[in-house]
């Protein structure tokens, strides 16, 4: 039975175990989105008990610090909170044959557990270090943990670089690409689907959107050395109110992953000019974040891990740090194309080839 469907129970993480083991067990607390208080409870109490630490509690999101006094400070950043359980419940953890399966051991339980062993293993690291371990990532952004720290207390994110631990296969990949979402209206005349002639239909102009996104041609743009490939795609389409009448009204949802030399202002107009002559009304839009990687602090982080550089194809939490003025990479153990999938798993030497490649950077 996992820990945390133990009433009562205290949950203690053990800091000494091994990096693979304490993942194990930072994944068995269970701590699907807003139920992260024992998981987060937890960490805390982890990370009181070093004693060279500065601890901070912002709801269910964990900070810690050292203060040493060094040139540089950075932060190292991990959400607690998973997407729900599958039917047939993939926790308890178990190992097999060198690989860990279970909710979290991807998305990103083994990236809290790193953190957690150089917070206990590297009491006087190279430069000062932040712990952000937050809340409720995995939901609708205005609810992001890390979103709230920097409202609440910008002053604890203040840093020189950011390495957010989100699995990328244990490459390092930087920035990450803006994302928008835009409604693209046409519009008919209702009429009684026996005498289409007296009126309009609105789903067959939507053919002209449909064409104009198939023509399409996404670009691959290069920014700070990486190359993005942007993408323009319908991800929806609604129209019609009953099935005898020629619709007045037909709406196609279409998704600009659009790379991070351009803001969503910008990306906006372009999808605008795509879709000329047609109504468009933005919905969801983020920007990305520039990789940043010909700053001293990213050029560092990169030597040290010798490891490729890929850009970041989706969008992360890189770049909430970005809008701080913060430049930041993901890098993390497990393989992004299986994080949330029922059968999430990750080779147990991610979670050691991780801890390695940052004690190289921070020891």
């Amino acid at each position: 039975m996992p820990p945390s469907s133990v009433p009562g129970t205290s949950l203690l993480l053990d800091l000494s175990s091994d990096v693979v083991t304490l993942t194990a067990a930072v994944c068995d607390i269970q701590s699907v989105s807003w139920e992260e208080a024992p998981l987060a409870d937890a960490v805390e109490a982890a990370l009181r008990a070093l004693g060279h630490l500065e601890v901070l509690r912002d709801g269910n999101s964990v900070i810690a610090r050292t203060n040493l006094g060094r040139d540089e400070r950075v932060i190292l950043a991990g959400h607690l909170d998973t997407v729900p359980l599958a039917a047939e419940p993939n926790l308890p953890t178990r190992r097999e044959a060198g690989v860990l399966w279970g909710r979290g051991t991807v998305d990103m339980k083994g990236g809290v557990a790193v953190m957690l062993k150089l917070a206990a293993g590297v009491p006087e690291p190279s430069r000062d270090i932040t712990f952000v371990f937050y809340d409720c990532e995995e939901i609708e952004g205005k609810y992001n943990g890390l979103g709230r720290v920097a409202a609440n207390r910008p002053d604890v994110l203040a840093a020189d670089f950011a390495v957010l631990l989100e699995p990328t296969d244990g490459a390092i990949e930087g920035g990450c690409k803006g994302t928008l979402r835009v409604d693209v209206t046409t519009k008919g005349v209702a009429a009684h689907s026996a005498r289409p002639w007296k009126g309009h239909n609105a789903i067959h102009d939507a053919a002209q959107v449909l064409g104009r996104l198939s023509a399409y041609q996404a670009e691959q743009i290069e920014v700070d050395g990486l190359v993005f490939n942007e993408a323009l795609q319908a991800v929806g389409i609604s129209g019609g109110i009953a099935g005898n009448v020629i619709p007045d009204r037909c709406t196609v949802t279409v998704n600009y992953r659009f790379a991070p030399d351009k803001n969503v202002e910008a990306a906006y107009a372009h999808v605008q000019q795509v879709f000329d002559g047609f109504e468009c009304e933005l919905g969801d839009a983020v920007d990305g974040a520039r990789p940043g990687l010909h700053l001293p602090a990213a050029r560092d982080f990169v030597a040290a891990l010798g490891l490729p550089v890929n850009p970041k194809e989706g969008w992360t939490d890189v770049a909430r740090f970005s809008a701080l003025g913060i430049p930041a990479v993901n890098f993390g153990p497990g393989d992004p194309n299986l994080a949330h999938m029922d059968d999430e798993r990750c080779p147990v030497t991610q979670y050691e080839e991780a801890e390695r490649a940052l004690l190289r950077w921070l020891g």
